[in-house]
């Protein structure tokens, strides 16, 4: 059965972090701060609507949209249209949870969003589509595209949050799967051709280590189904459980793509390059190649991650939004005339 618009929704999660009452609701929890709290994280650049234009340009054939939020939802967002379910946290995130600040909790529990279809595509919101995109780049015959690749931890030390978090990944994932029987199991989900060669090095040399010591992570449109979210909750309640009763970003979570990870290493995925139609930038004050890929749209989607704090943010904004406009001029009818 060939994948059709009629069997894949997206998903976006936006929270607007200037709103006076969001705040007001987030510093309630001060004393549970105690995980990941950056500006970074929740600062808006007002480039939502060049989302919904790009999704509405490059890829028309989606099914529905699922704007997952706190309750915020901006003036210009037709939320009327058909294709648009607006979706607060409270809708599908169950009570215990509530309120949460830390997008992991949001993330595990959206199998749970009530009309949301089996196959899905999973975009935080600086992630944006500047170019036509297929159903079958996310999606074959109902199995997520993906890379396998493995590859060691490696700790920022100016965030060592997100080394934590995907050795925890790691360590859930090793309690099912042993490292050298899936490779035999599937090793041309391993040894794709196509793959950067550097991964081909990589899972090559990962084969003289028994156990998995990390996986290579895409911070991109995540394809992801809804079986996998029920199965690792029923395998492993506790920990996603845990996670998500921290109200921020802890080092003791796991995230979404643990997943992932799941998907590929059970064999339920289509292998490809997945970094061939994608990039990854993260914001600087000189944004030469990022503005160069966006203006002459080199590759299918692009990722615009916020990770520093010292960077001259409206001139930024401003910069980057310009560069939008080129390509994505006008209104799309997501948006209020």
């Amino acid at each position: 059965m060939s994948q059709t618009e009629e069997t894949i929704d997206f998903i976006i999660s936006w929270v607007d972090g200037n709103d006076a009452k969001w705040c007001t609701e987030k510093n309630k929890y001060e004393k549970e701060r105690i995980g990941d709290d950056r500006e970074e994280r929740y600062r808006d650049w007002n480039m939502l609507k060049f989302w919904f234009r790009g999704v509405e340009k490059y890829a028309p054939w989606v099914r529905r949209i699922h704007f997952v939020t706190c309750g915020q939802v901006p003036k210009w967002l037709n939320s009327n249209h058909p294709k648009i379910h607006v979706v607060r946290h409270e809708d599908y995130i169950p009570s215990q949870y509530l309120p949460t600040f830390n997008s992991h909790t949001i993330e595990l529990n959206f199998h749970r969003i009530p009309g949301l279809a089996k196959h899905f595509v999973y975009f935080n919101d600086d992630m944006f589509l500047i170019k036509k995109v297929k159903p079958n780049d996310f999606f074959v015959n109902g199995l997520p595209r993906d890379m396998l690749a493995l590859q060691p931890v490696v700790v920022k030390p100016d965030n060592t949050m997100m080394a934590h978090i995907f050795l925890n990944n790691t360590i859930v994932i090793s309690k099912y799967f042993n490292k050298r029987e899936n490779v035999k199991n599937q090793p041309l989900q391993y040894f794709k051709i196509g793959y950067p060669i550097k991964y081909f090095i990589y899972n090559m040399l990962e084969l003289f280590f028994p156990l998995f010591s990390g996986f290579y992570t895409v911070h991109g449109a995540s394809p992801l189904c809804k079986e996998t979210y029920y199965e690792l909750w029923e395998k492993e309640e506790n920990v996603l459980d845990q996670a998500c009763k921290h109200k921020f970003r802890s080092k003791e979570d796991v995230n979404q793509y643990l997943l992932r990870e799941w998907q590929k290493l059970k064999g339920n995925f289509c292998a490809k390059n997945i970094t061939k139609d994608f990039c990854y930038f993260e914001v600087d004050n000189e944004n030469a190649k990022l503005i160069d890929t966006i203006k002459k749209q080199k590759v299918k989607v692009i990722c615009i991650n916020d990770t520093n704090s010292k960077i001259d943010f409206e001139t930024v904004k401003t910069e980057l939004q310009r560069a939008f406009e080129i390509i994505l001029p006008e209104k799309s009818f997501y948006e209020h005339n």
